[in-house]
């Protein structure tokens, strides 16, 4: 029997005959098609609606969300107007003058774990648009297609659509700062709408990353597209629930490893350095096909550099629905103390709630 480089990494002997695979192996990449094709929710938010979303009877600014939210879709039905003549929201009477005044979208914001993701995607499938005609991904994935495409053909590509939908809104670095804020008003010119979730207010995008101020014009260009709505609450994936499990043996994670079909087996310090090698925006890629994710000897992440890899990891591996079994340190003592307390904290706060729900997940994998 052939002994894969998952076995060997972490000592143990293969218990089947069929051995993991091994994300550490892979090196996707991903066509410009393919891309552009996949703008779309992902596996865990592709059936949620308005319905299904439940609202914190003591967050009044939840159920307020959802109804803002509800009559901007309903806003985005009939025929497309041209950009002079759609209001606020695409709805009411026609004022605008030749170019579109204030706000063009709407942006939710609020901490980890209260549902955002889940409105925009409600609102994406709510939008009364065929679905090429409606674009739903990450700021990650947004940066990459115009790697990818151009700014030009991104634009292009993008200006007949209906509505953008862009989930995880961060400004990490003076570059993305100036080339988001460039291409949305193209699109706004174009009369696509916008909706965006993420953890900080538009105006305070950048604050705590790098020199935010001497990039003020693009962050207040970025903030005049959107009417912020503050959603309020608790992370809903551990209200009520148990603990996370505590992390189980190197030989439980391995045993589960080799007897769960279509389940990878790394050891984490590999995985980090392994994901310094792919591009963030094909991390959705690397797990194509994967359904479980099984790591050995996890710990402190070493730098910020490789945290923030990691949280978009945990990002894909959570919208993807694919459970993660580890042995070594909890989830929620990955990153510094640091790191908690820095600019790019609440990333760091979604990748432990993330993680510690995929956990949870993965507890059936282990045999008693």
């Amino acid at each position: 029997m052939t002994v894969s480089s998952s076995s060997a990494a972490t000592g143990i002997e293969p218990i089947a005959e069929a051995v993991p695979l091994s994300l550490c192996a892979r090196e996707p990449h991903v066509p410009a098609d393919r891309l552009v094709a996949e703008m779309v929710p992902p596996p865990r938010f592709d059936s949620v609606r308005f319905s299904t979303y439940i609202p914190d009877p003591n967050q009044p600014s939840q159920s307020e969300a959802v109804r803002v939210l509800e009559s901007f879709a309903t806003g985005l039905g009939g025929a497309p107007a041209a950009p002079a003549r759609r209001s606020l929201f695409g709805f009411g009477k026609a004022k605008a003058p030749k170019t579109p005044a204030g706000p063009r979208g709407v942006y939710l914001d609020g901490g980890y774990g209260v549902g955002k993701t889940h409105l925009l995607a409600s609102l994406w499938h709510a939008t009364p648009a065929e679905p090429e005609l409606k674009a739903f991904g990450t700021f990650v994935e947004l940066t990459n297609l115009v790697g990818a495409l151009g700014f030009q053909q991104t634009v292009r590509t993008l200006s007949g659509h209906r509505l953008l939908c862009i989930d995880e809104f961060e400004l990490d670095d003076p570059g993305d700062t100036v080339l988001v804020s460039t291409l949305l008003g193209k699109l706004v010119e174009a009369g696509v709408a916008l909706a965006a979730t993420s953890n900080t207010l538009p105006g305070k995008l950048g604050e705590g990353r790098f020199a935010a101020a001497d990039f003020l014009r693009e962050i207040q260009g970025l903030s005049a597209h959107f009417r912020a709505l503050r959603i309020d609450g608790e992370d809903y994936r551990h209200r009520g629930l148990p603990e996370a499990p505590a992390p189980f043996t190197e030989e439980q994670v391995a045993k589960a490893a080799y007897a769960t079909e279509g389940a990878s087996l790394d050891v984490f310090p590999d995985l980090l350095e392994h994901l310094a090698r792919v591009h963030p925006s094909r991390y959705g890629a690397l797990t194509d096909g994967v359904k479980a994710v099984c790591l050995t000897d996890v710990g402190p992440v070493p730098d910020q550099s490789t945290a923030l890899r990691l949280v978009v990891l945990a990002d894909r591996l959570y919208d993807r629905e694919v459970p993660v079994l580890a042995s070594g340190l909890p989830f929620d003592q990955l990153f510094s103390e640091e790191m908690l307390k820095g600019g790019y904290r609440k990333k760091y706060f979604r990748a432990i709630s993330r993680l510690t729900a995929l956990a949870r997940d993965a507890k059936g994998l282990v045999k008693a």
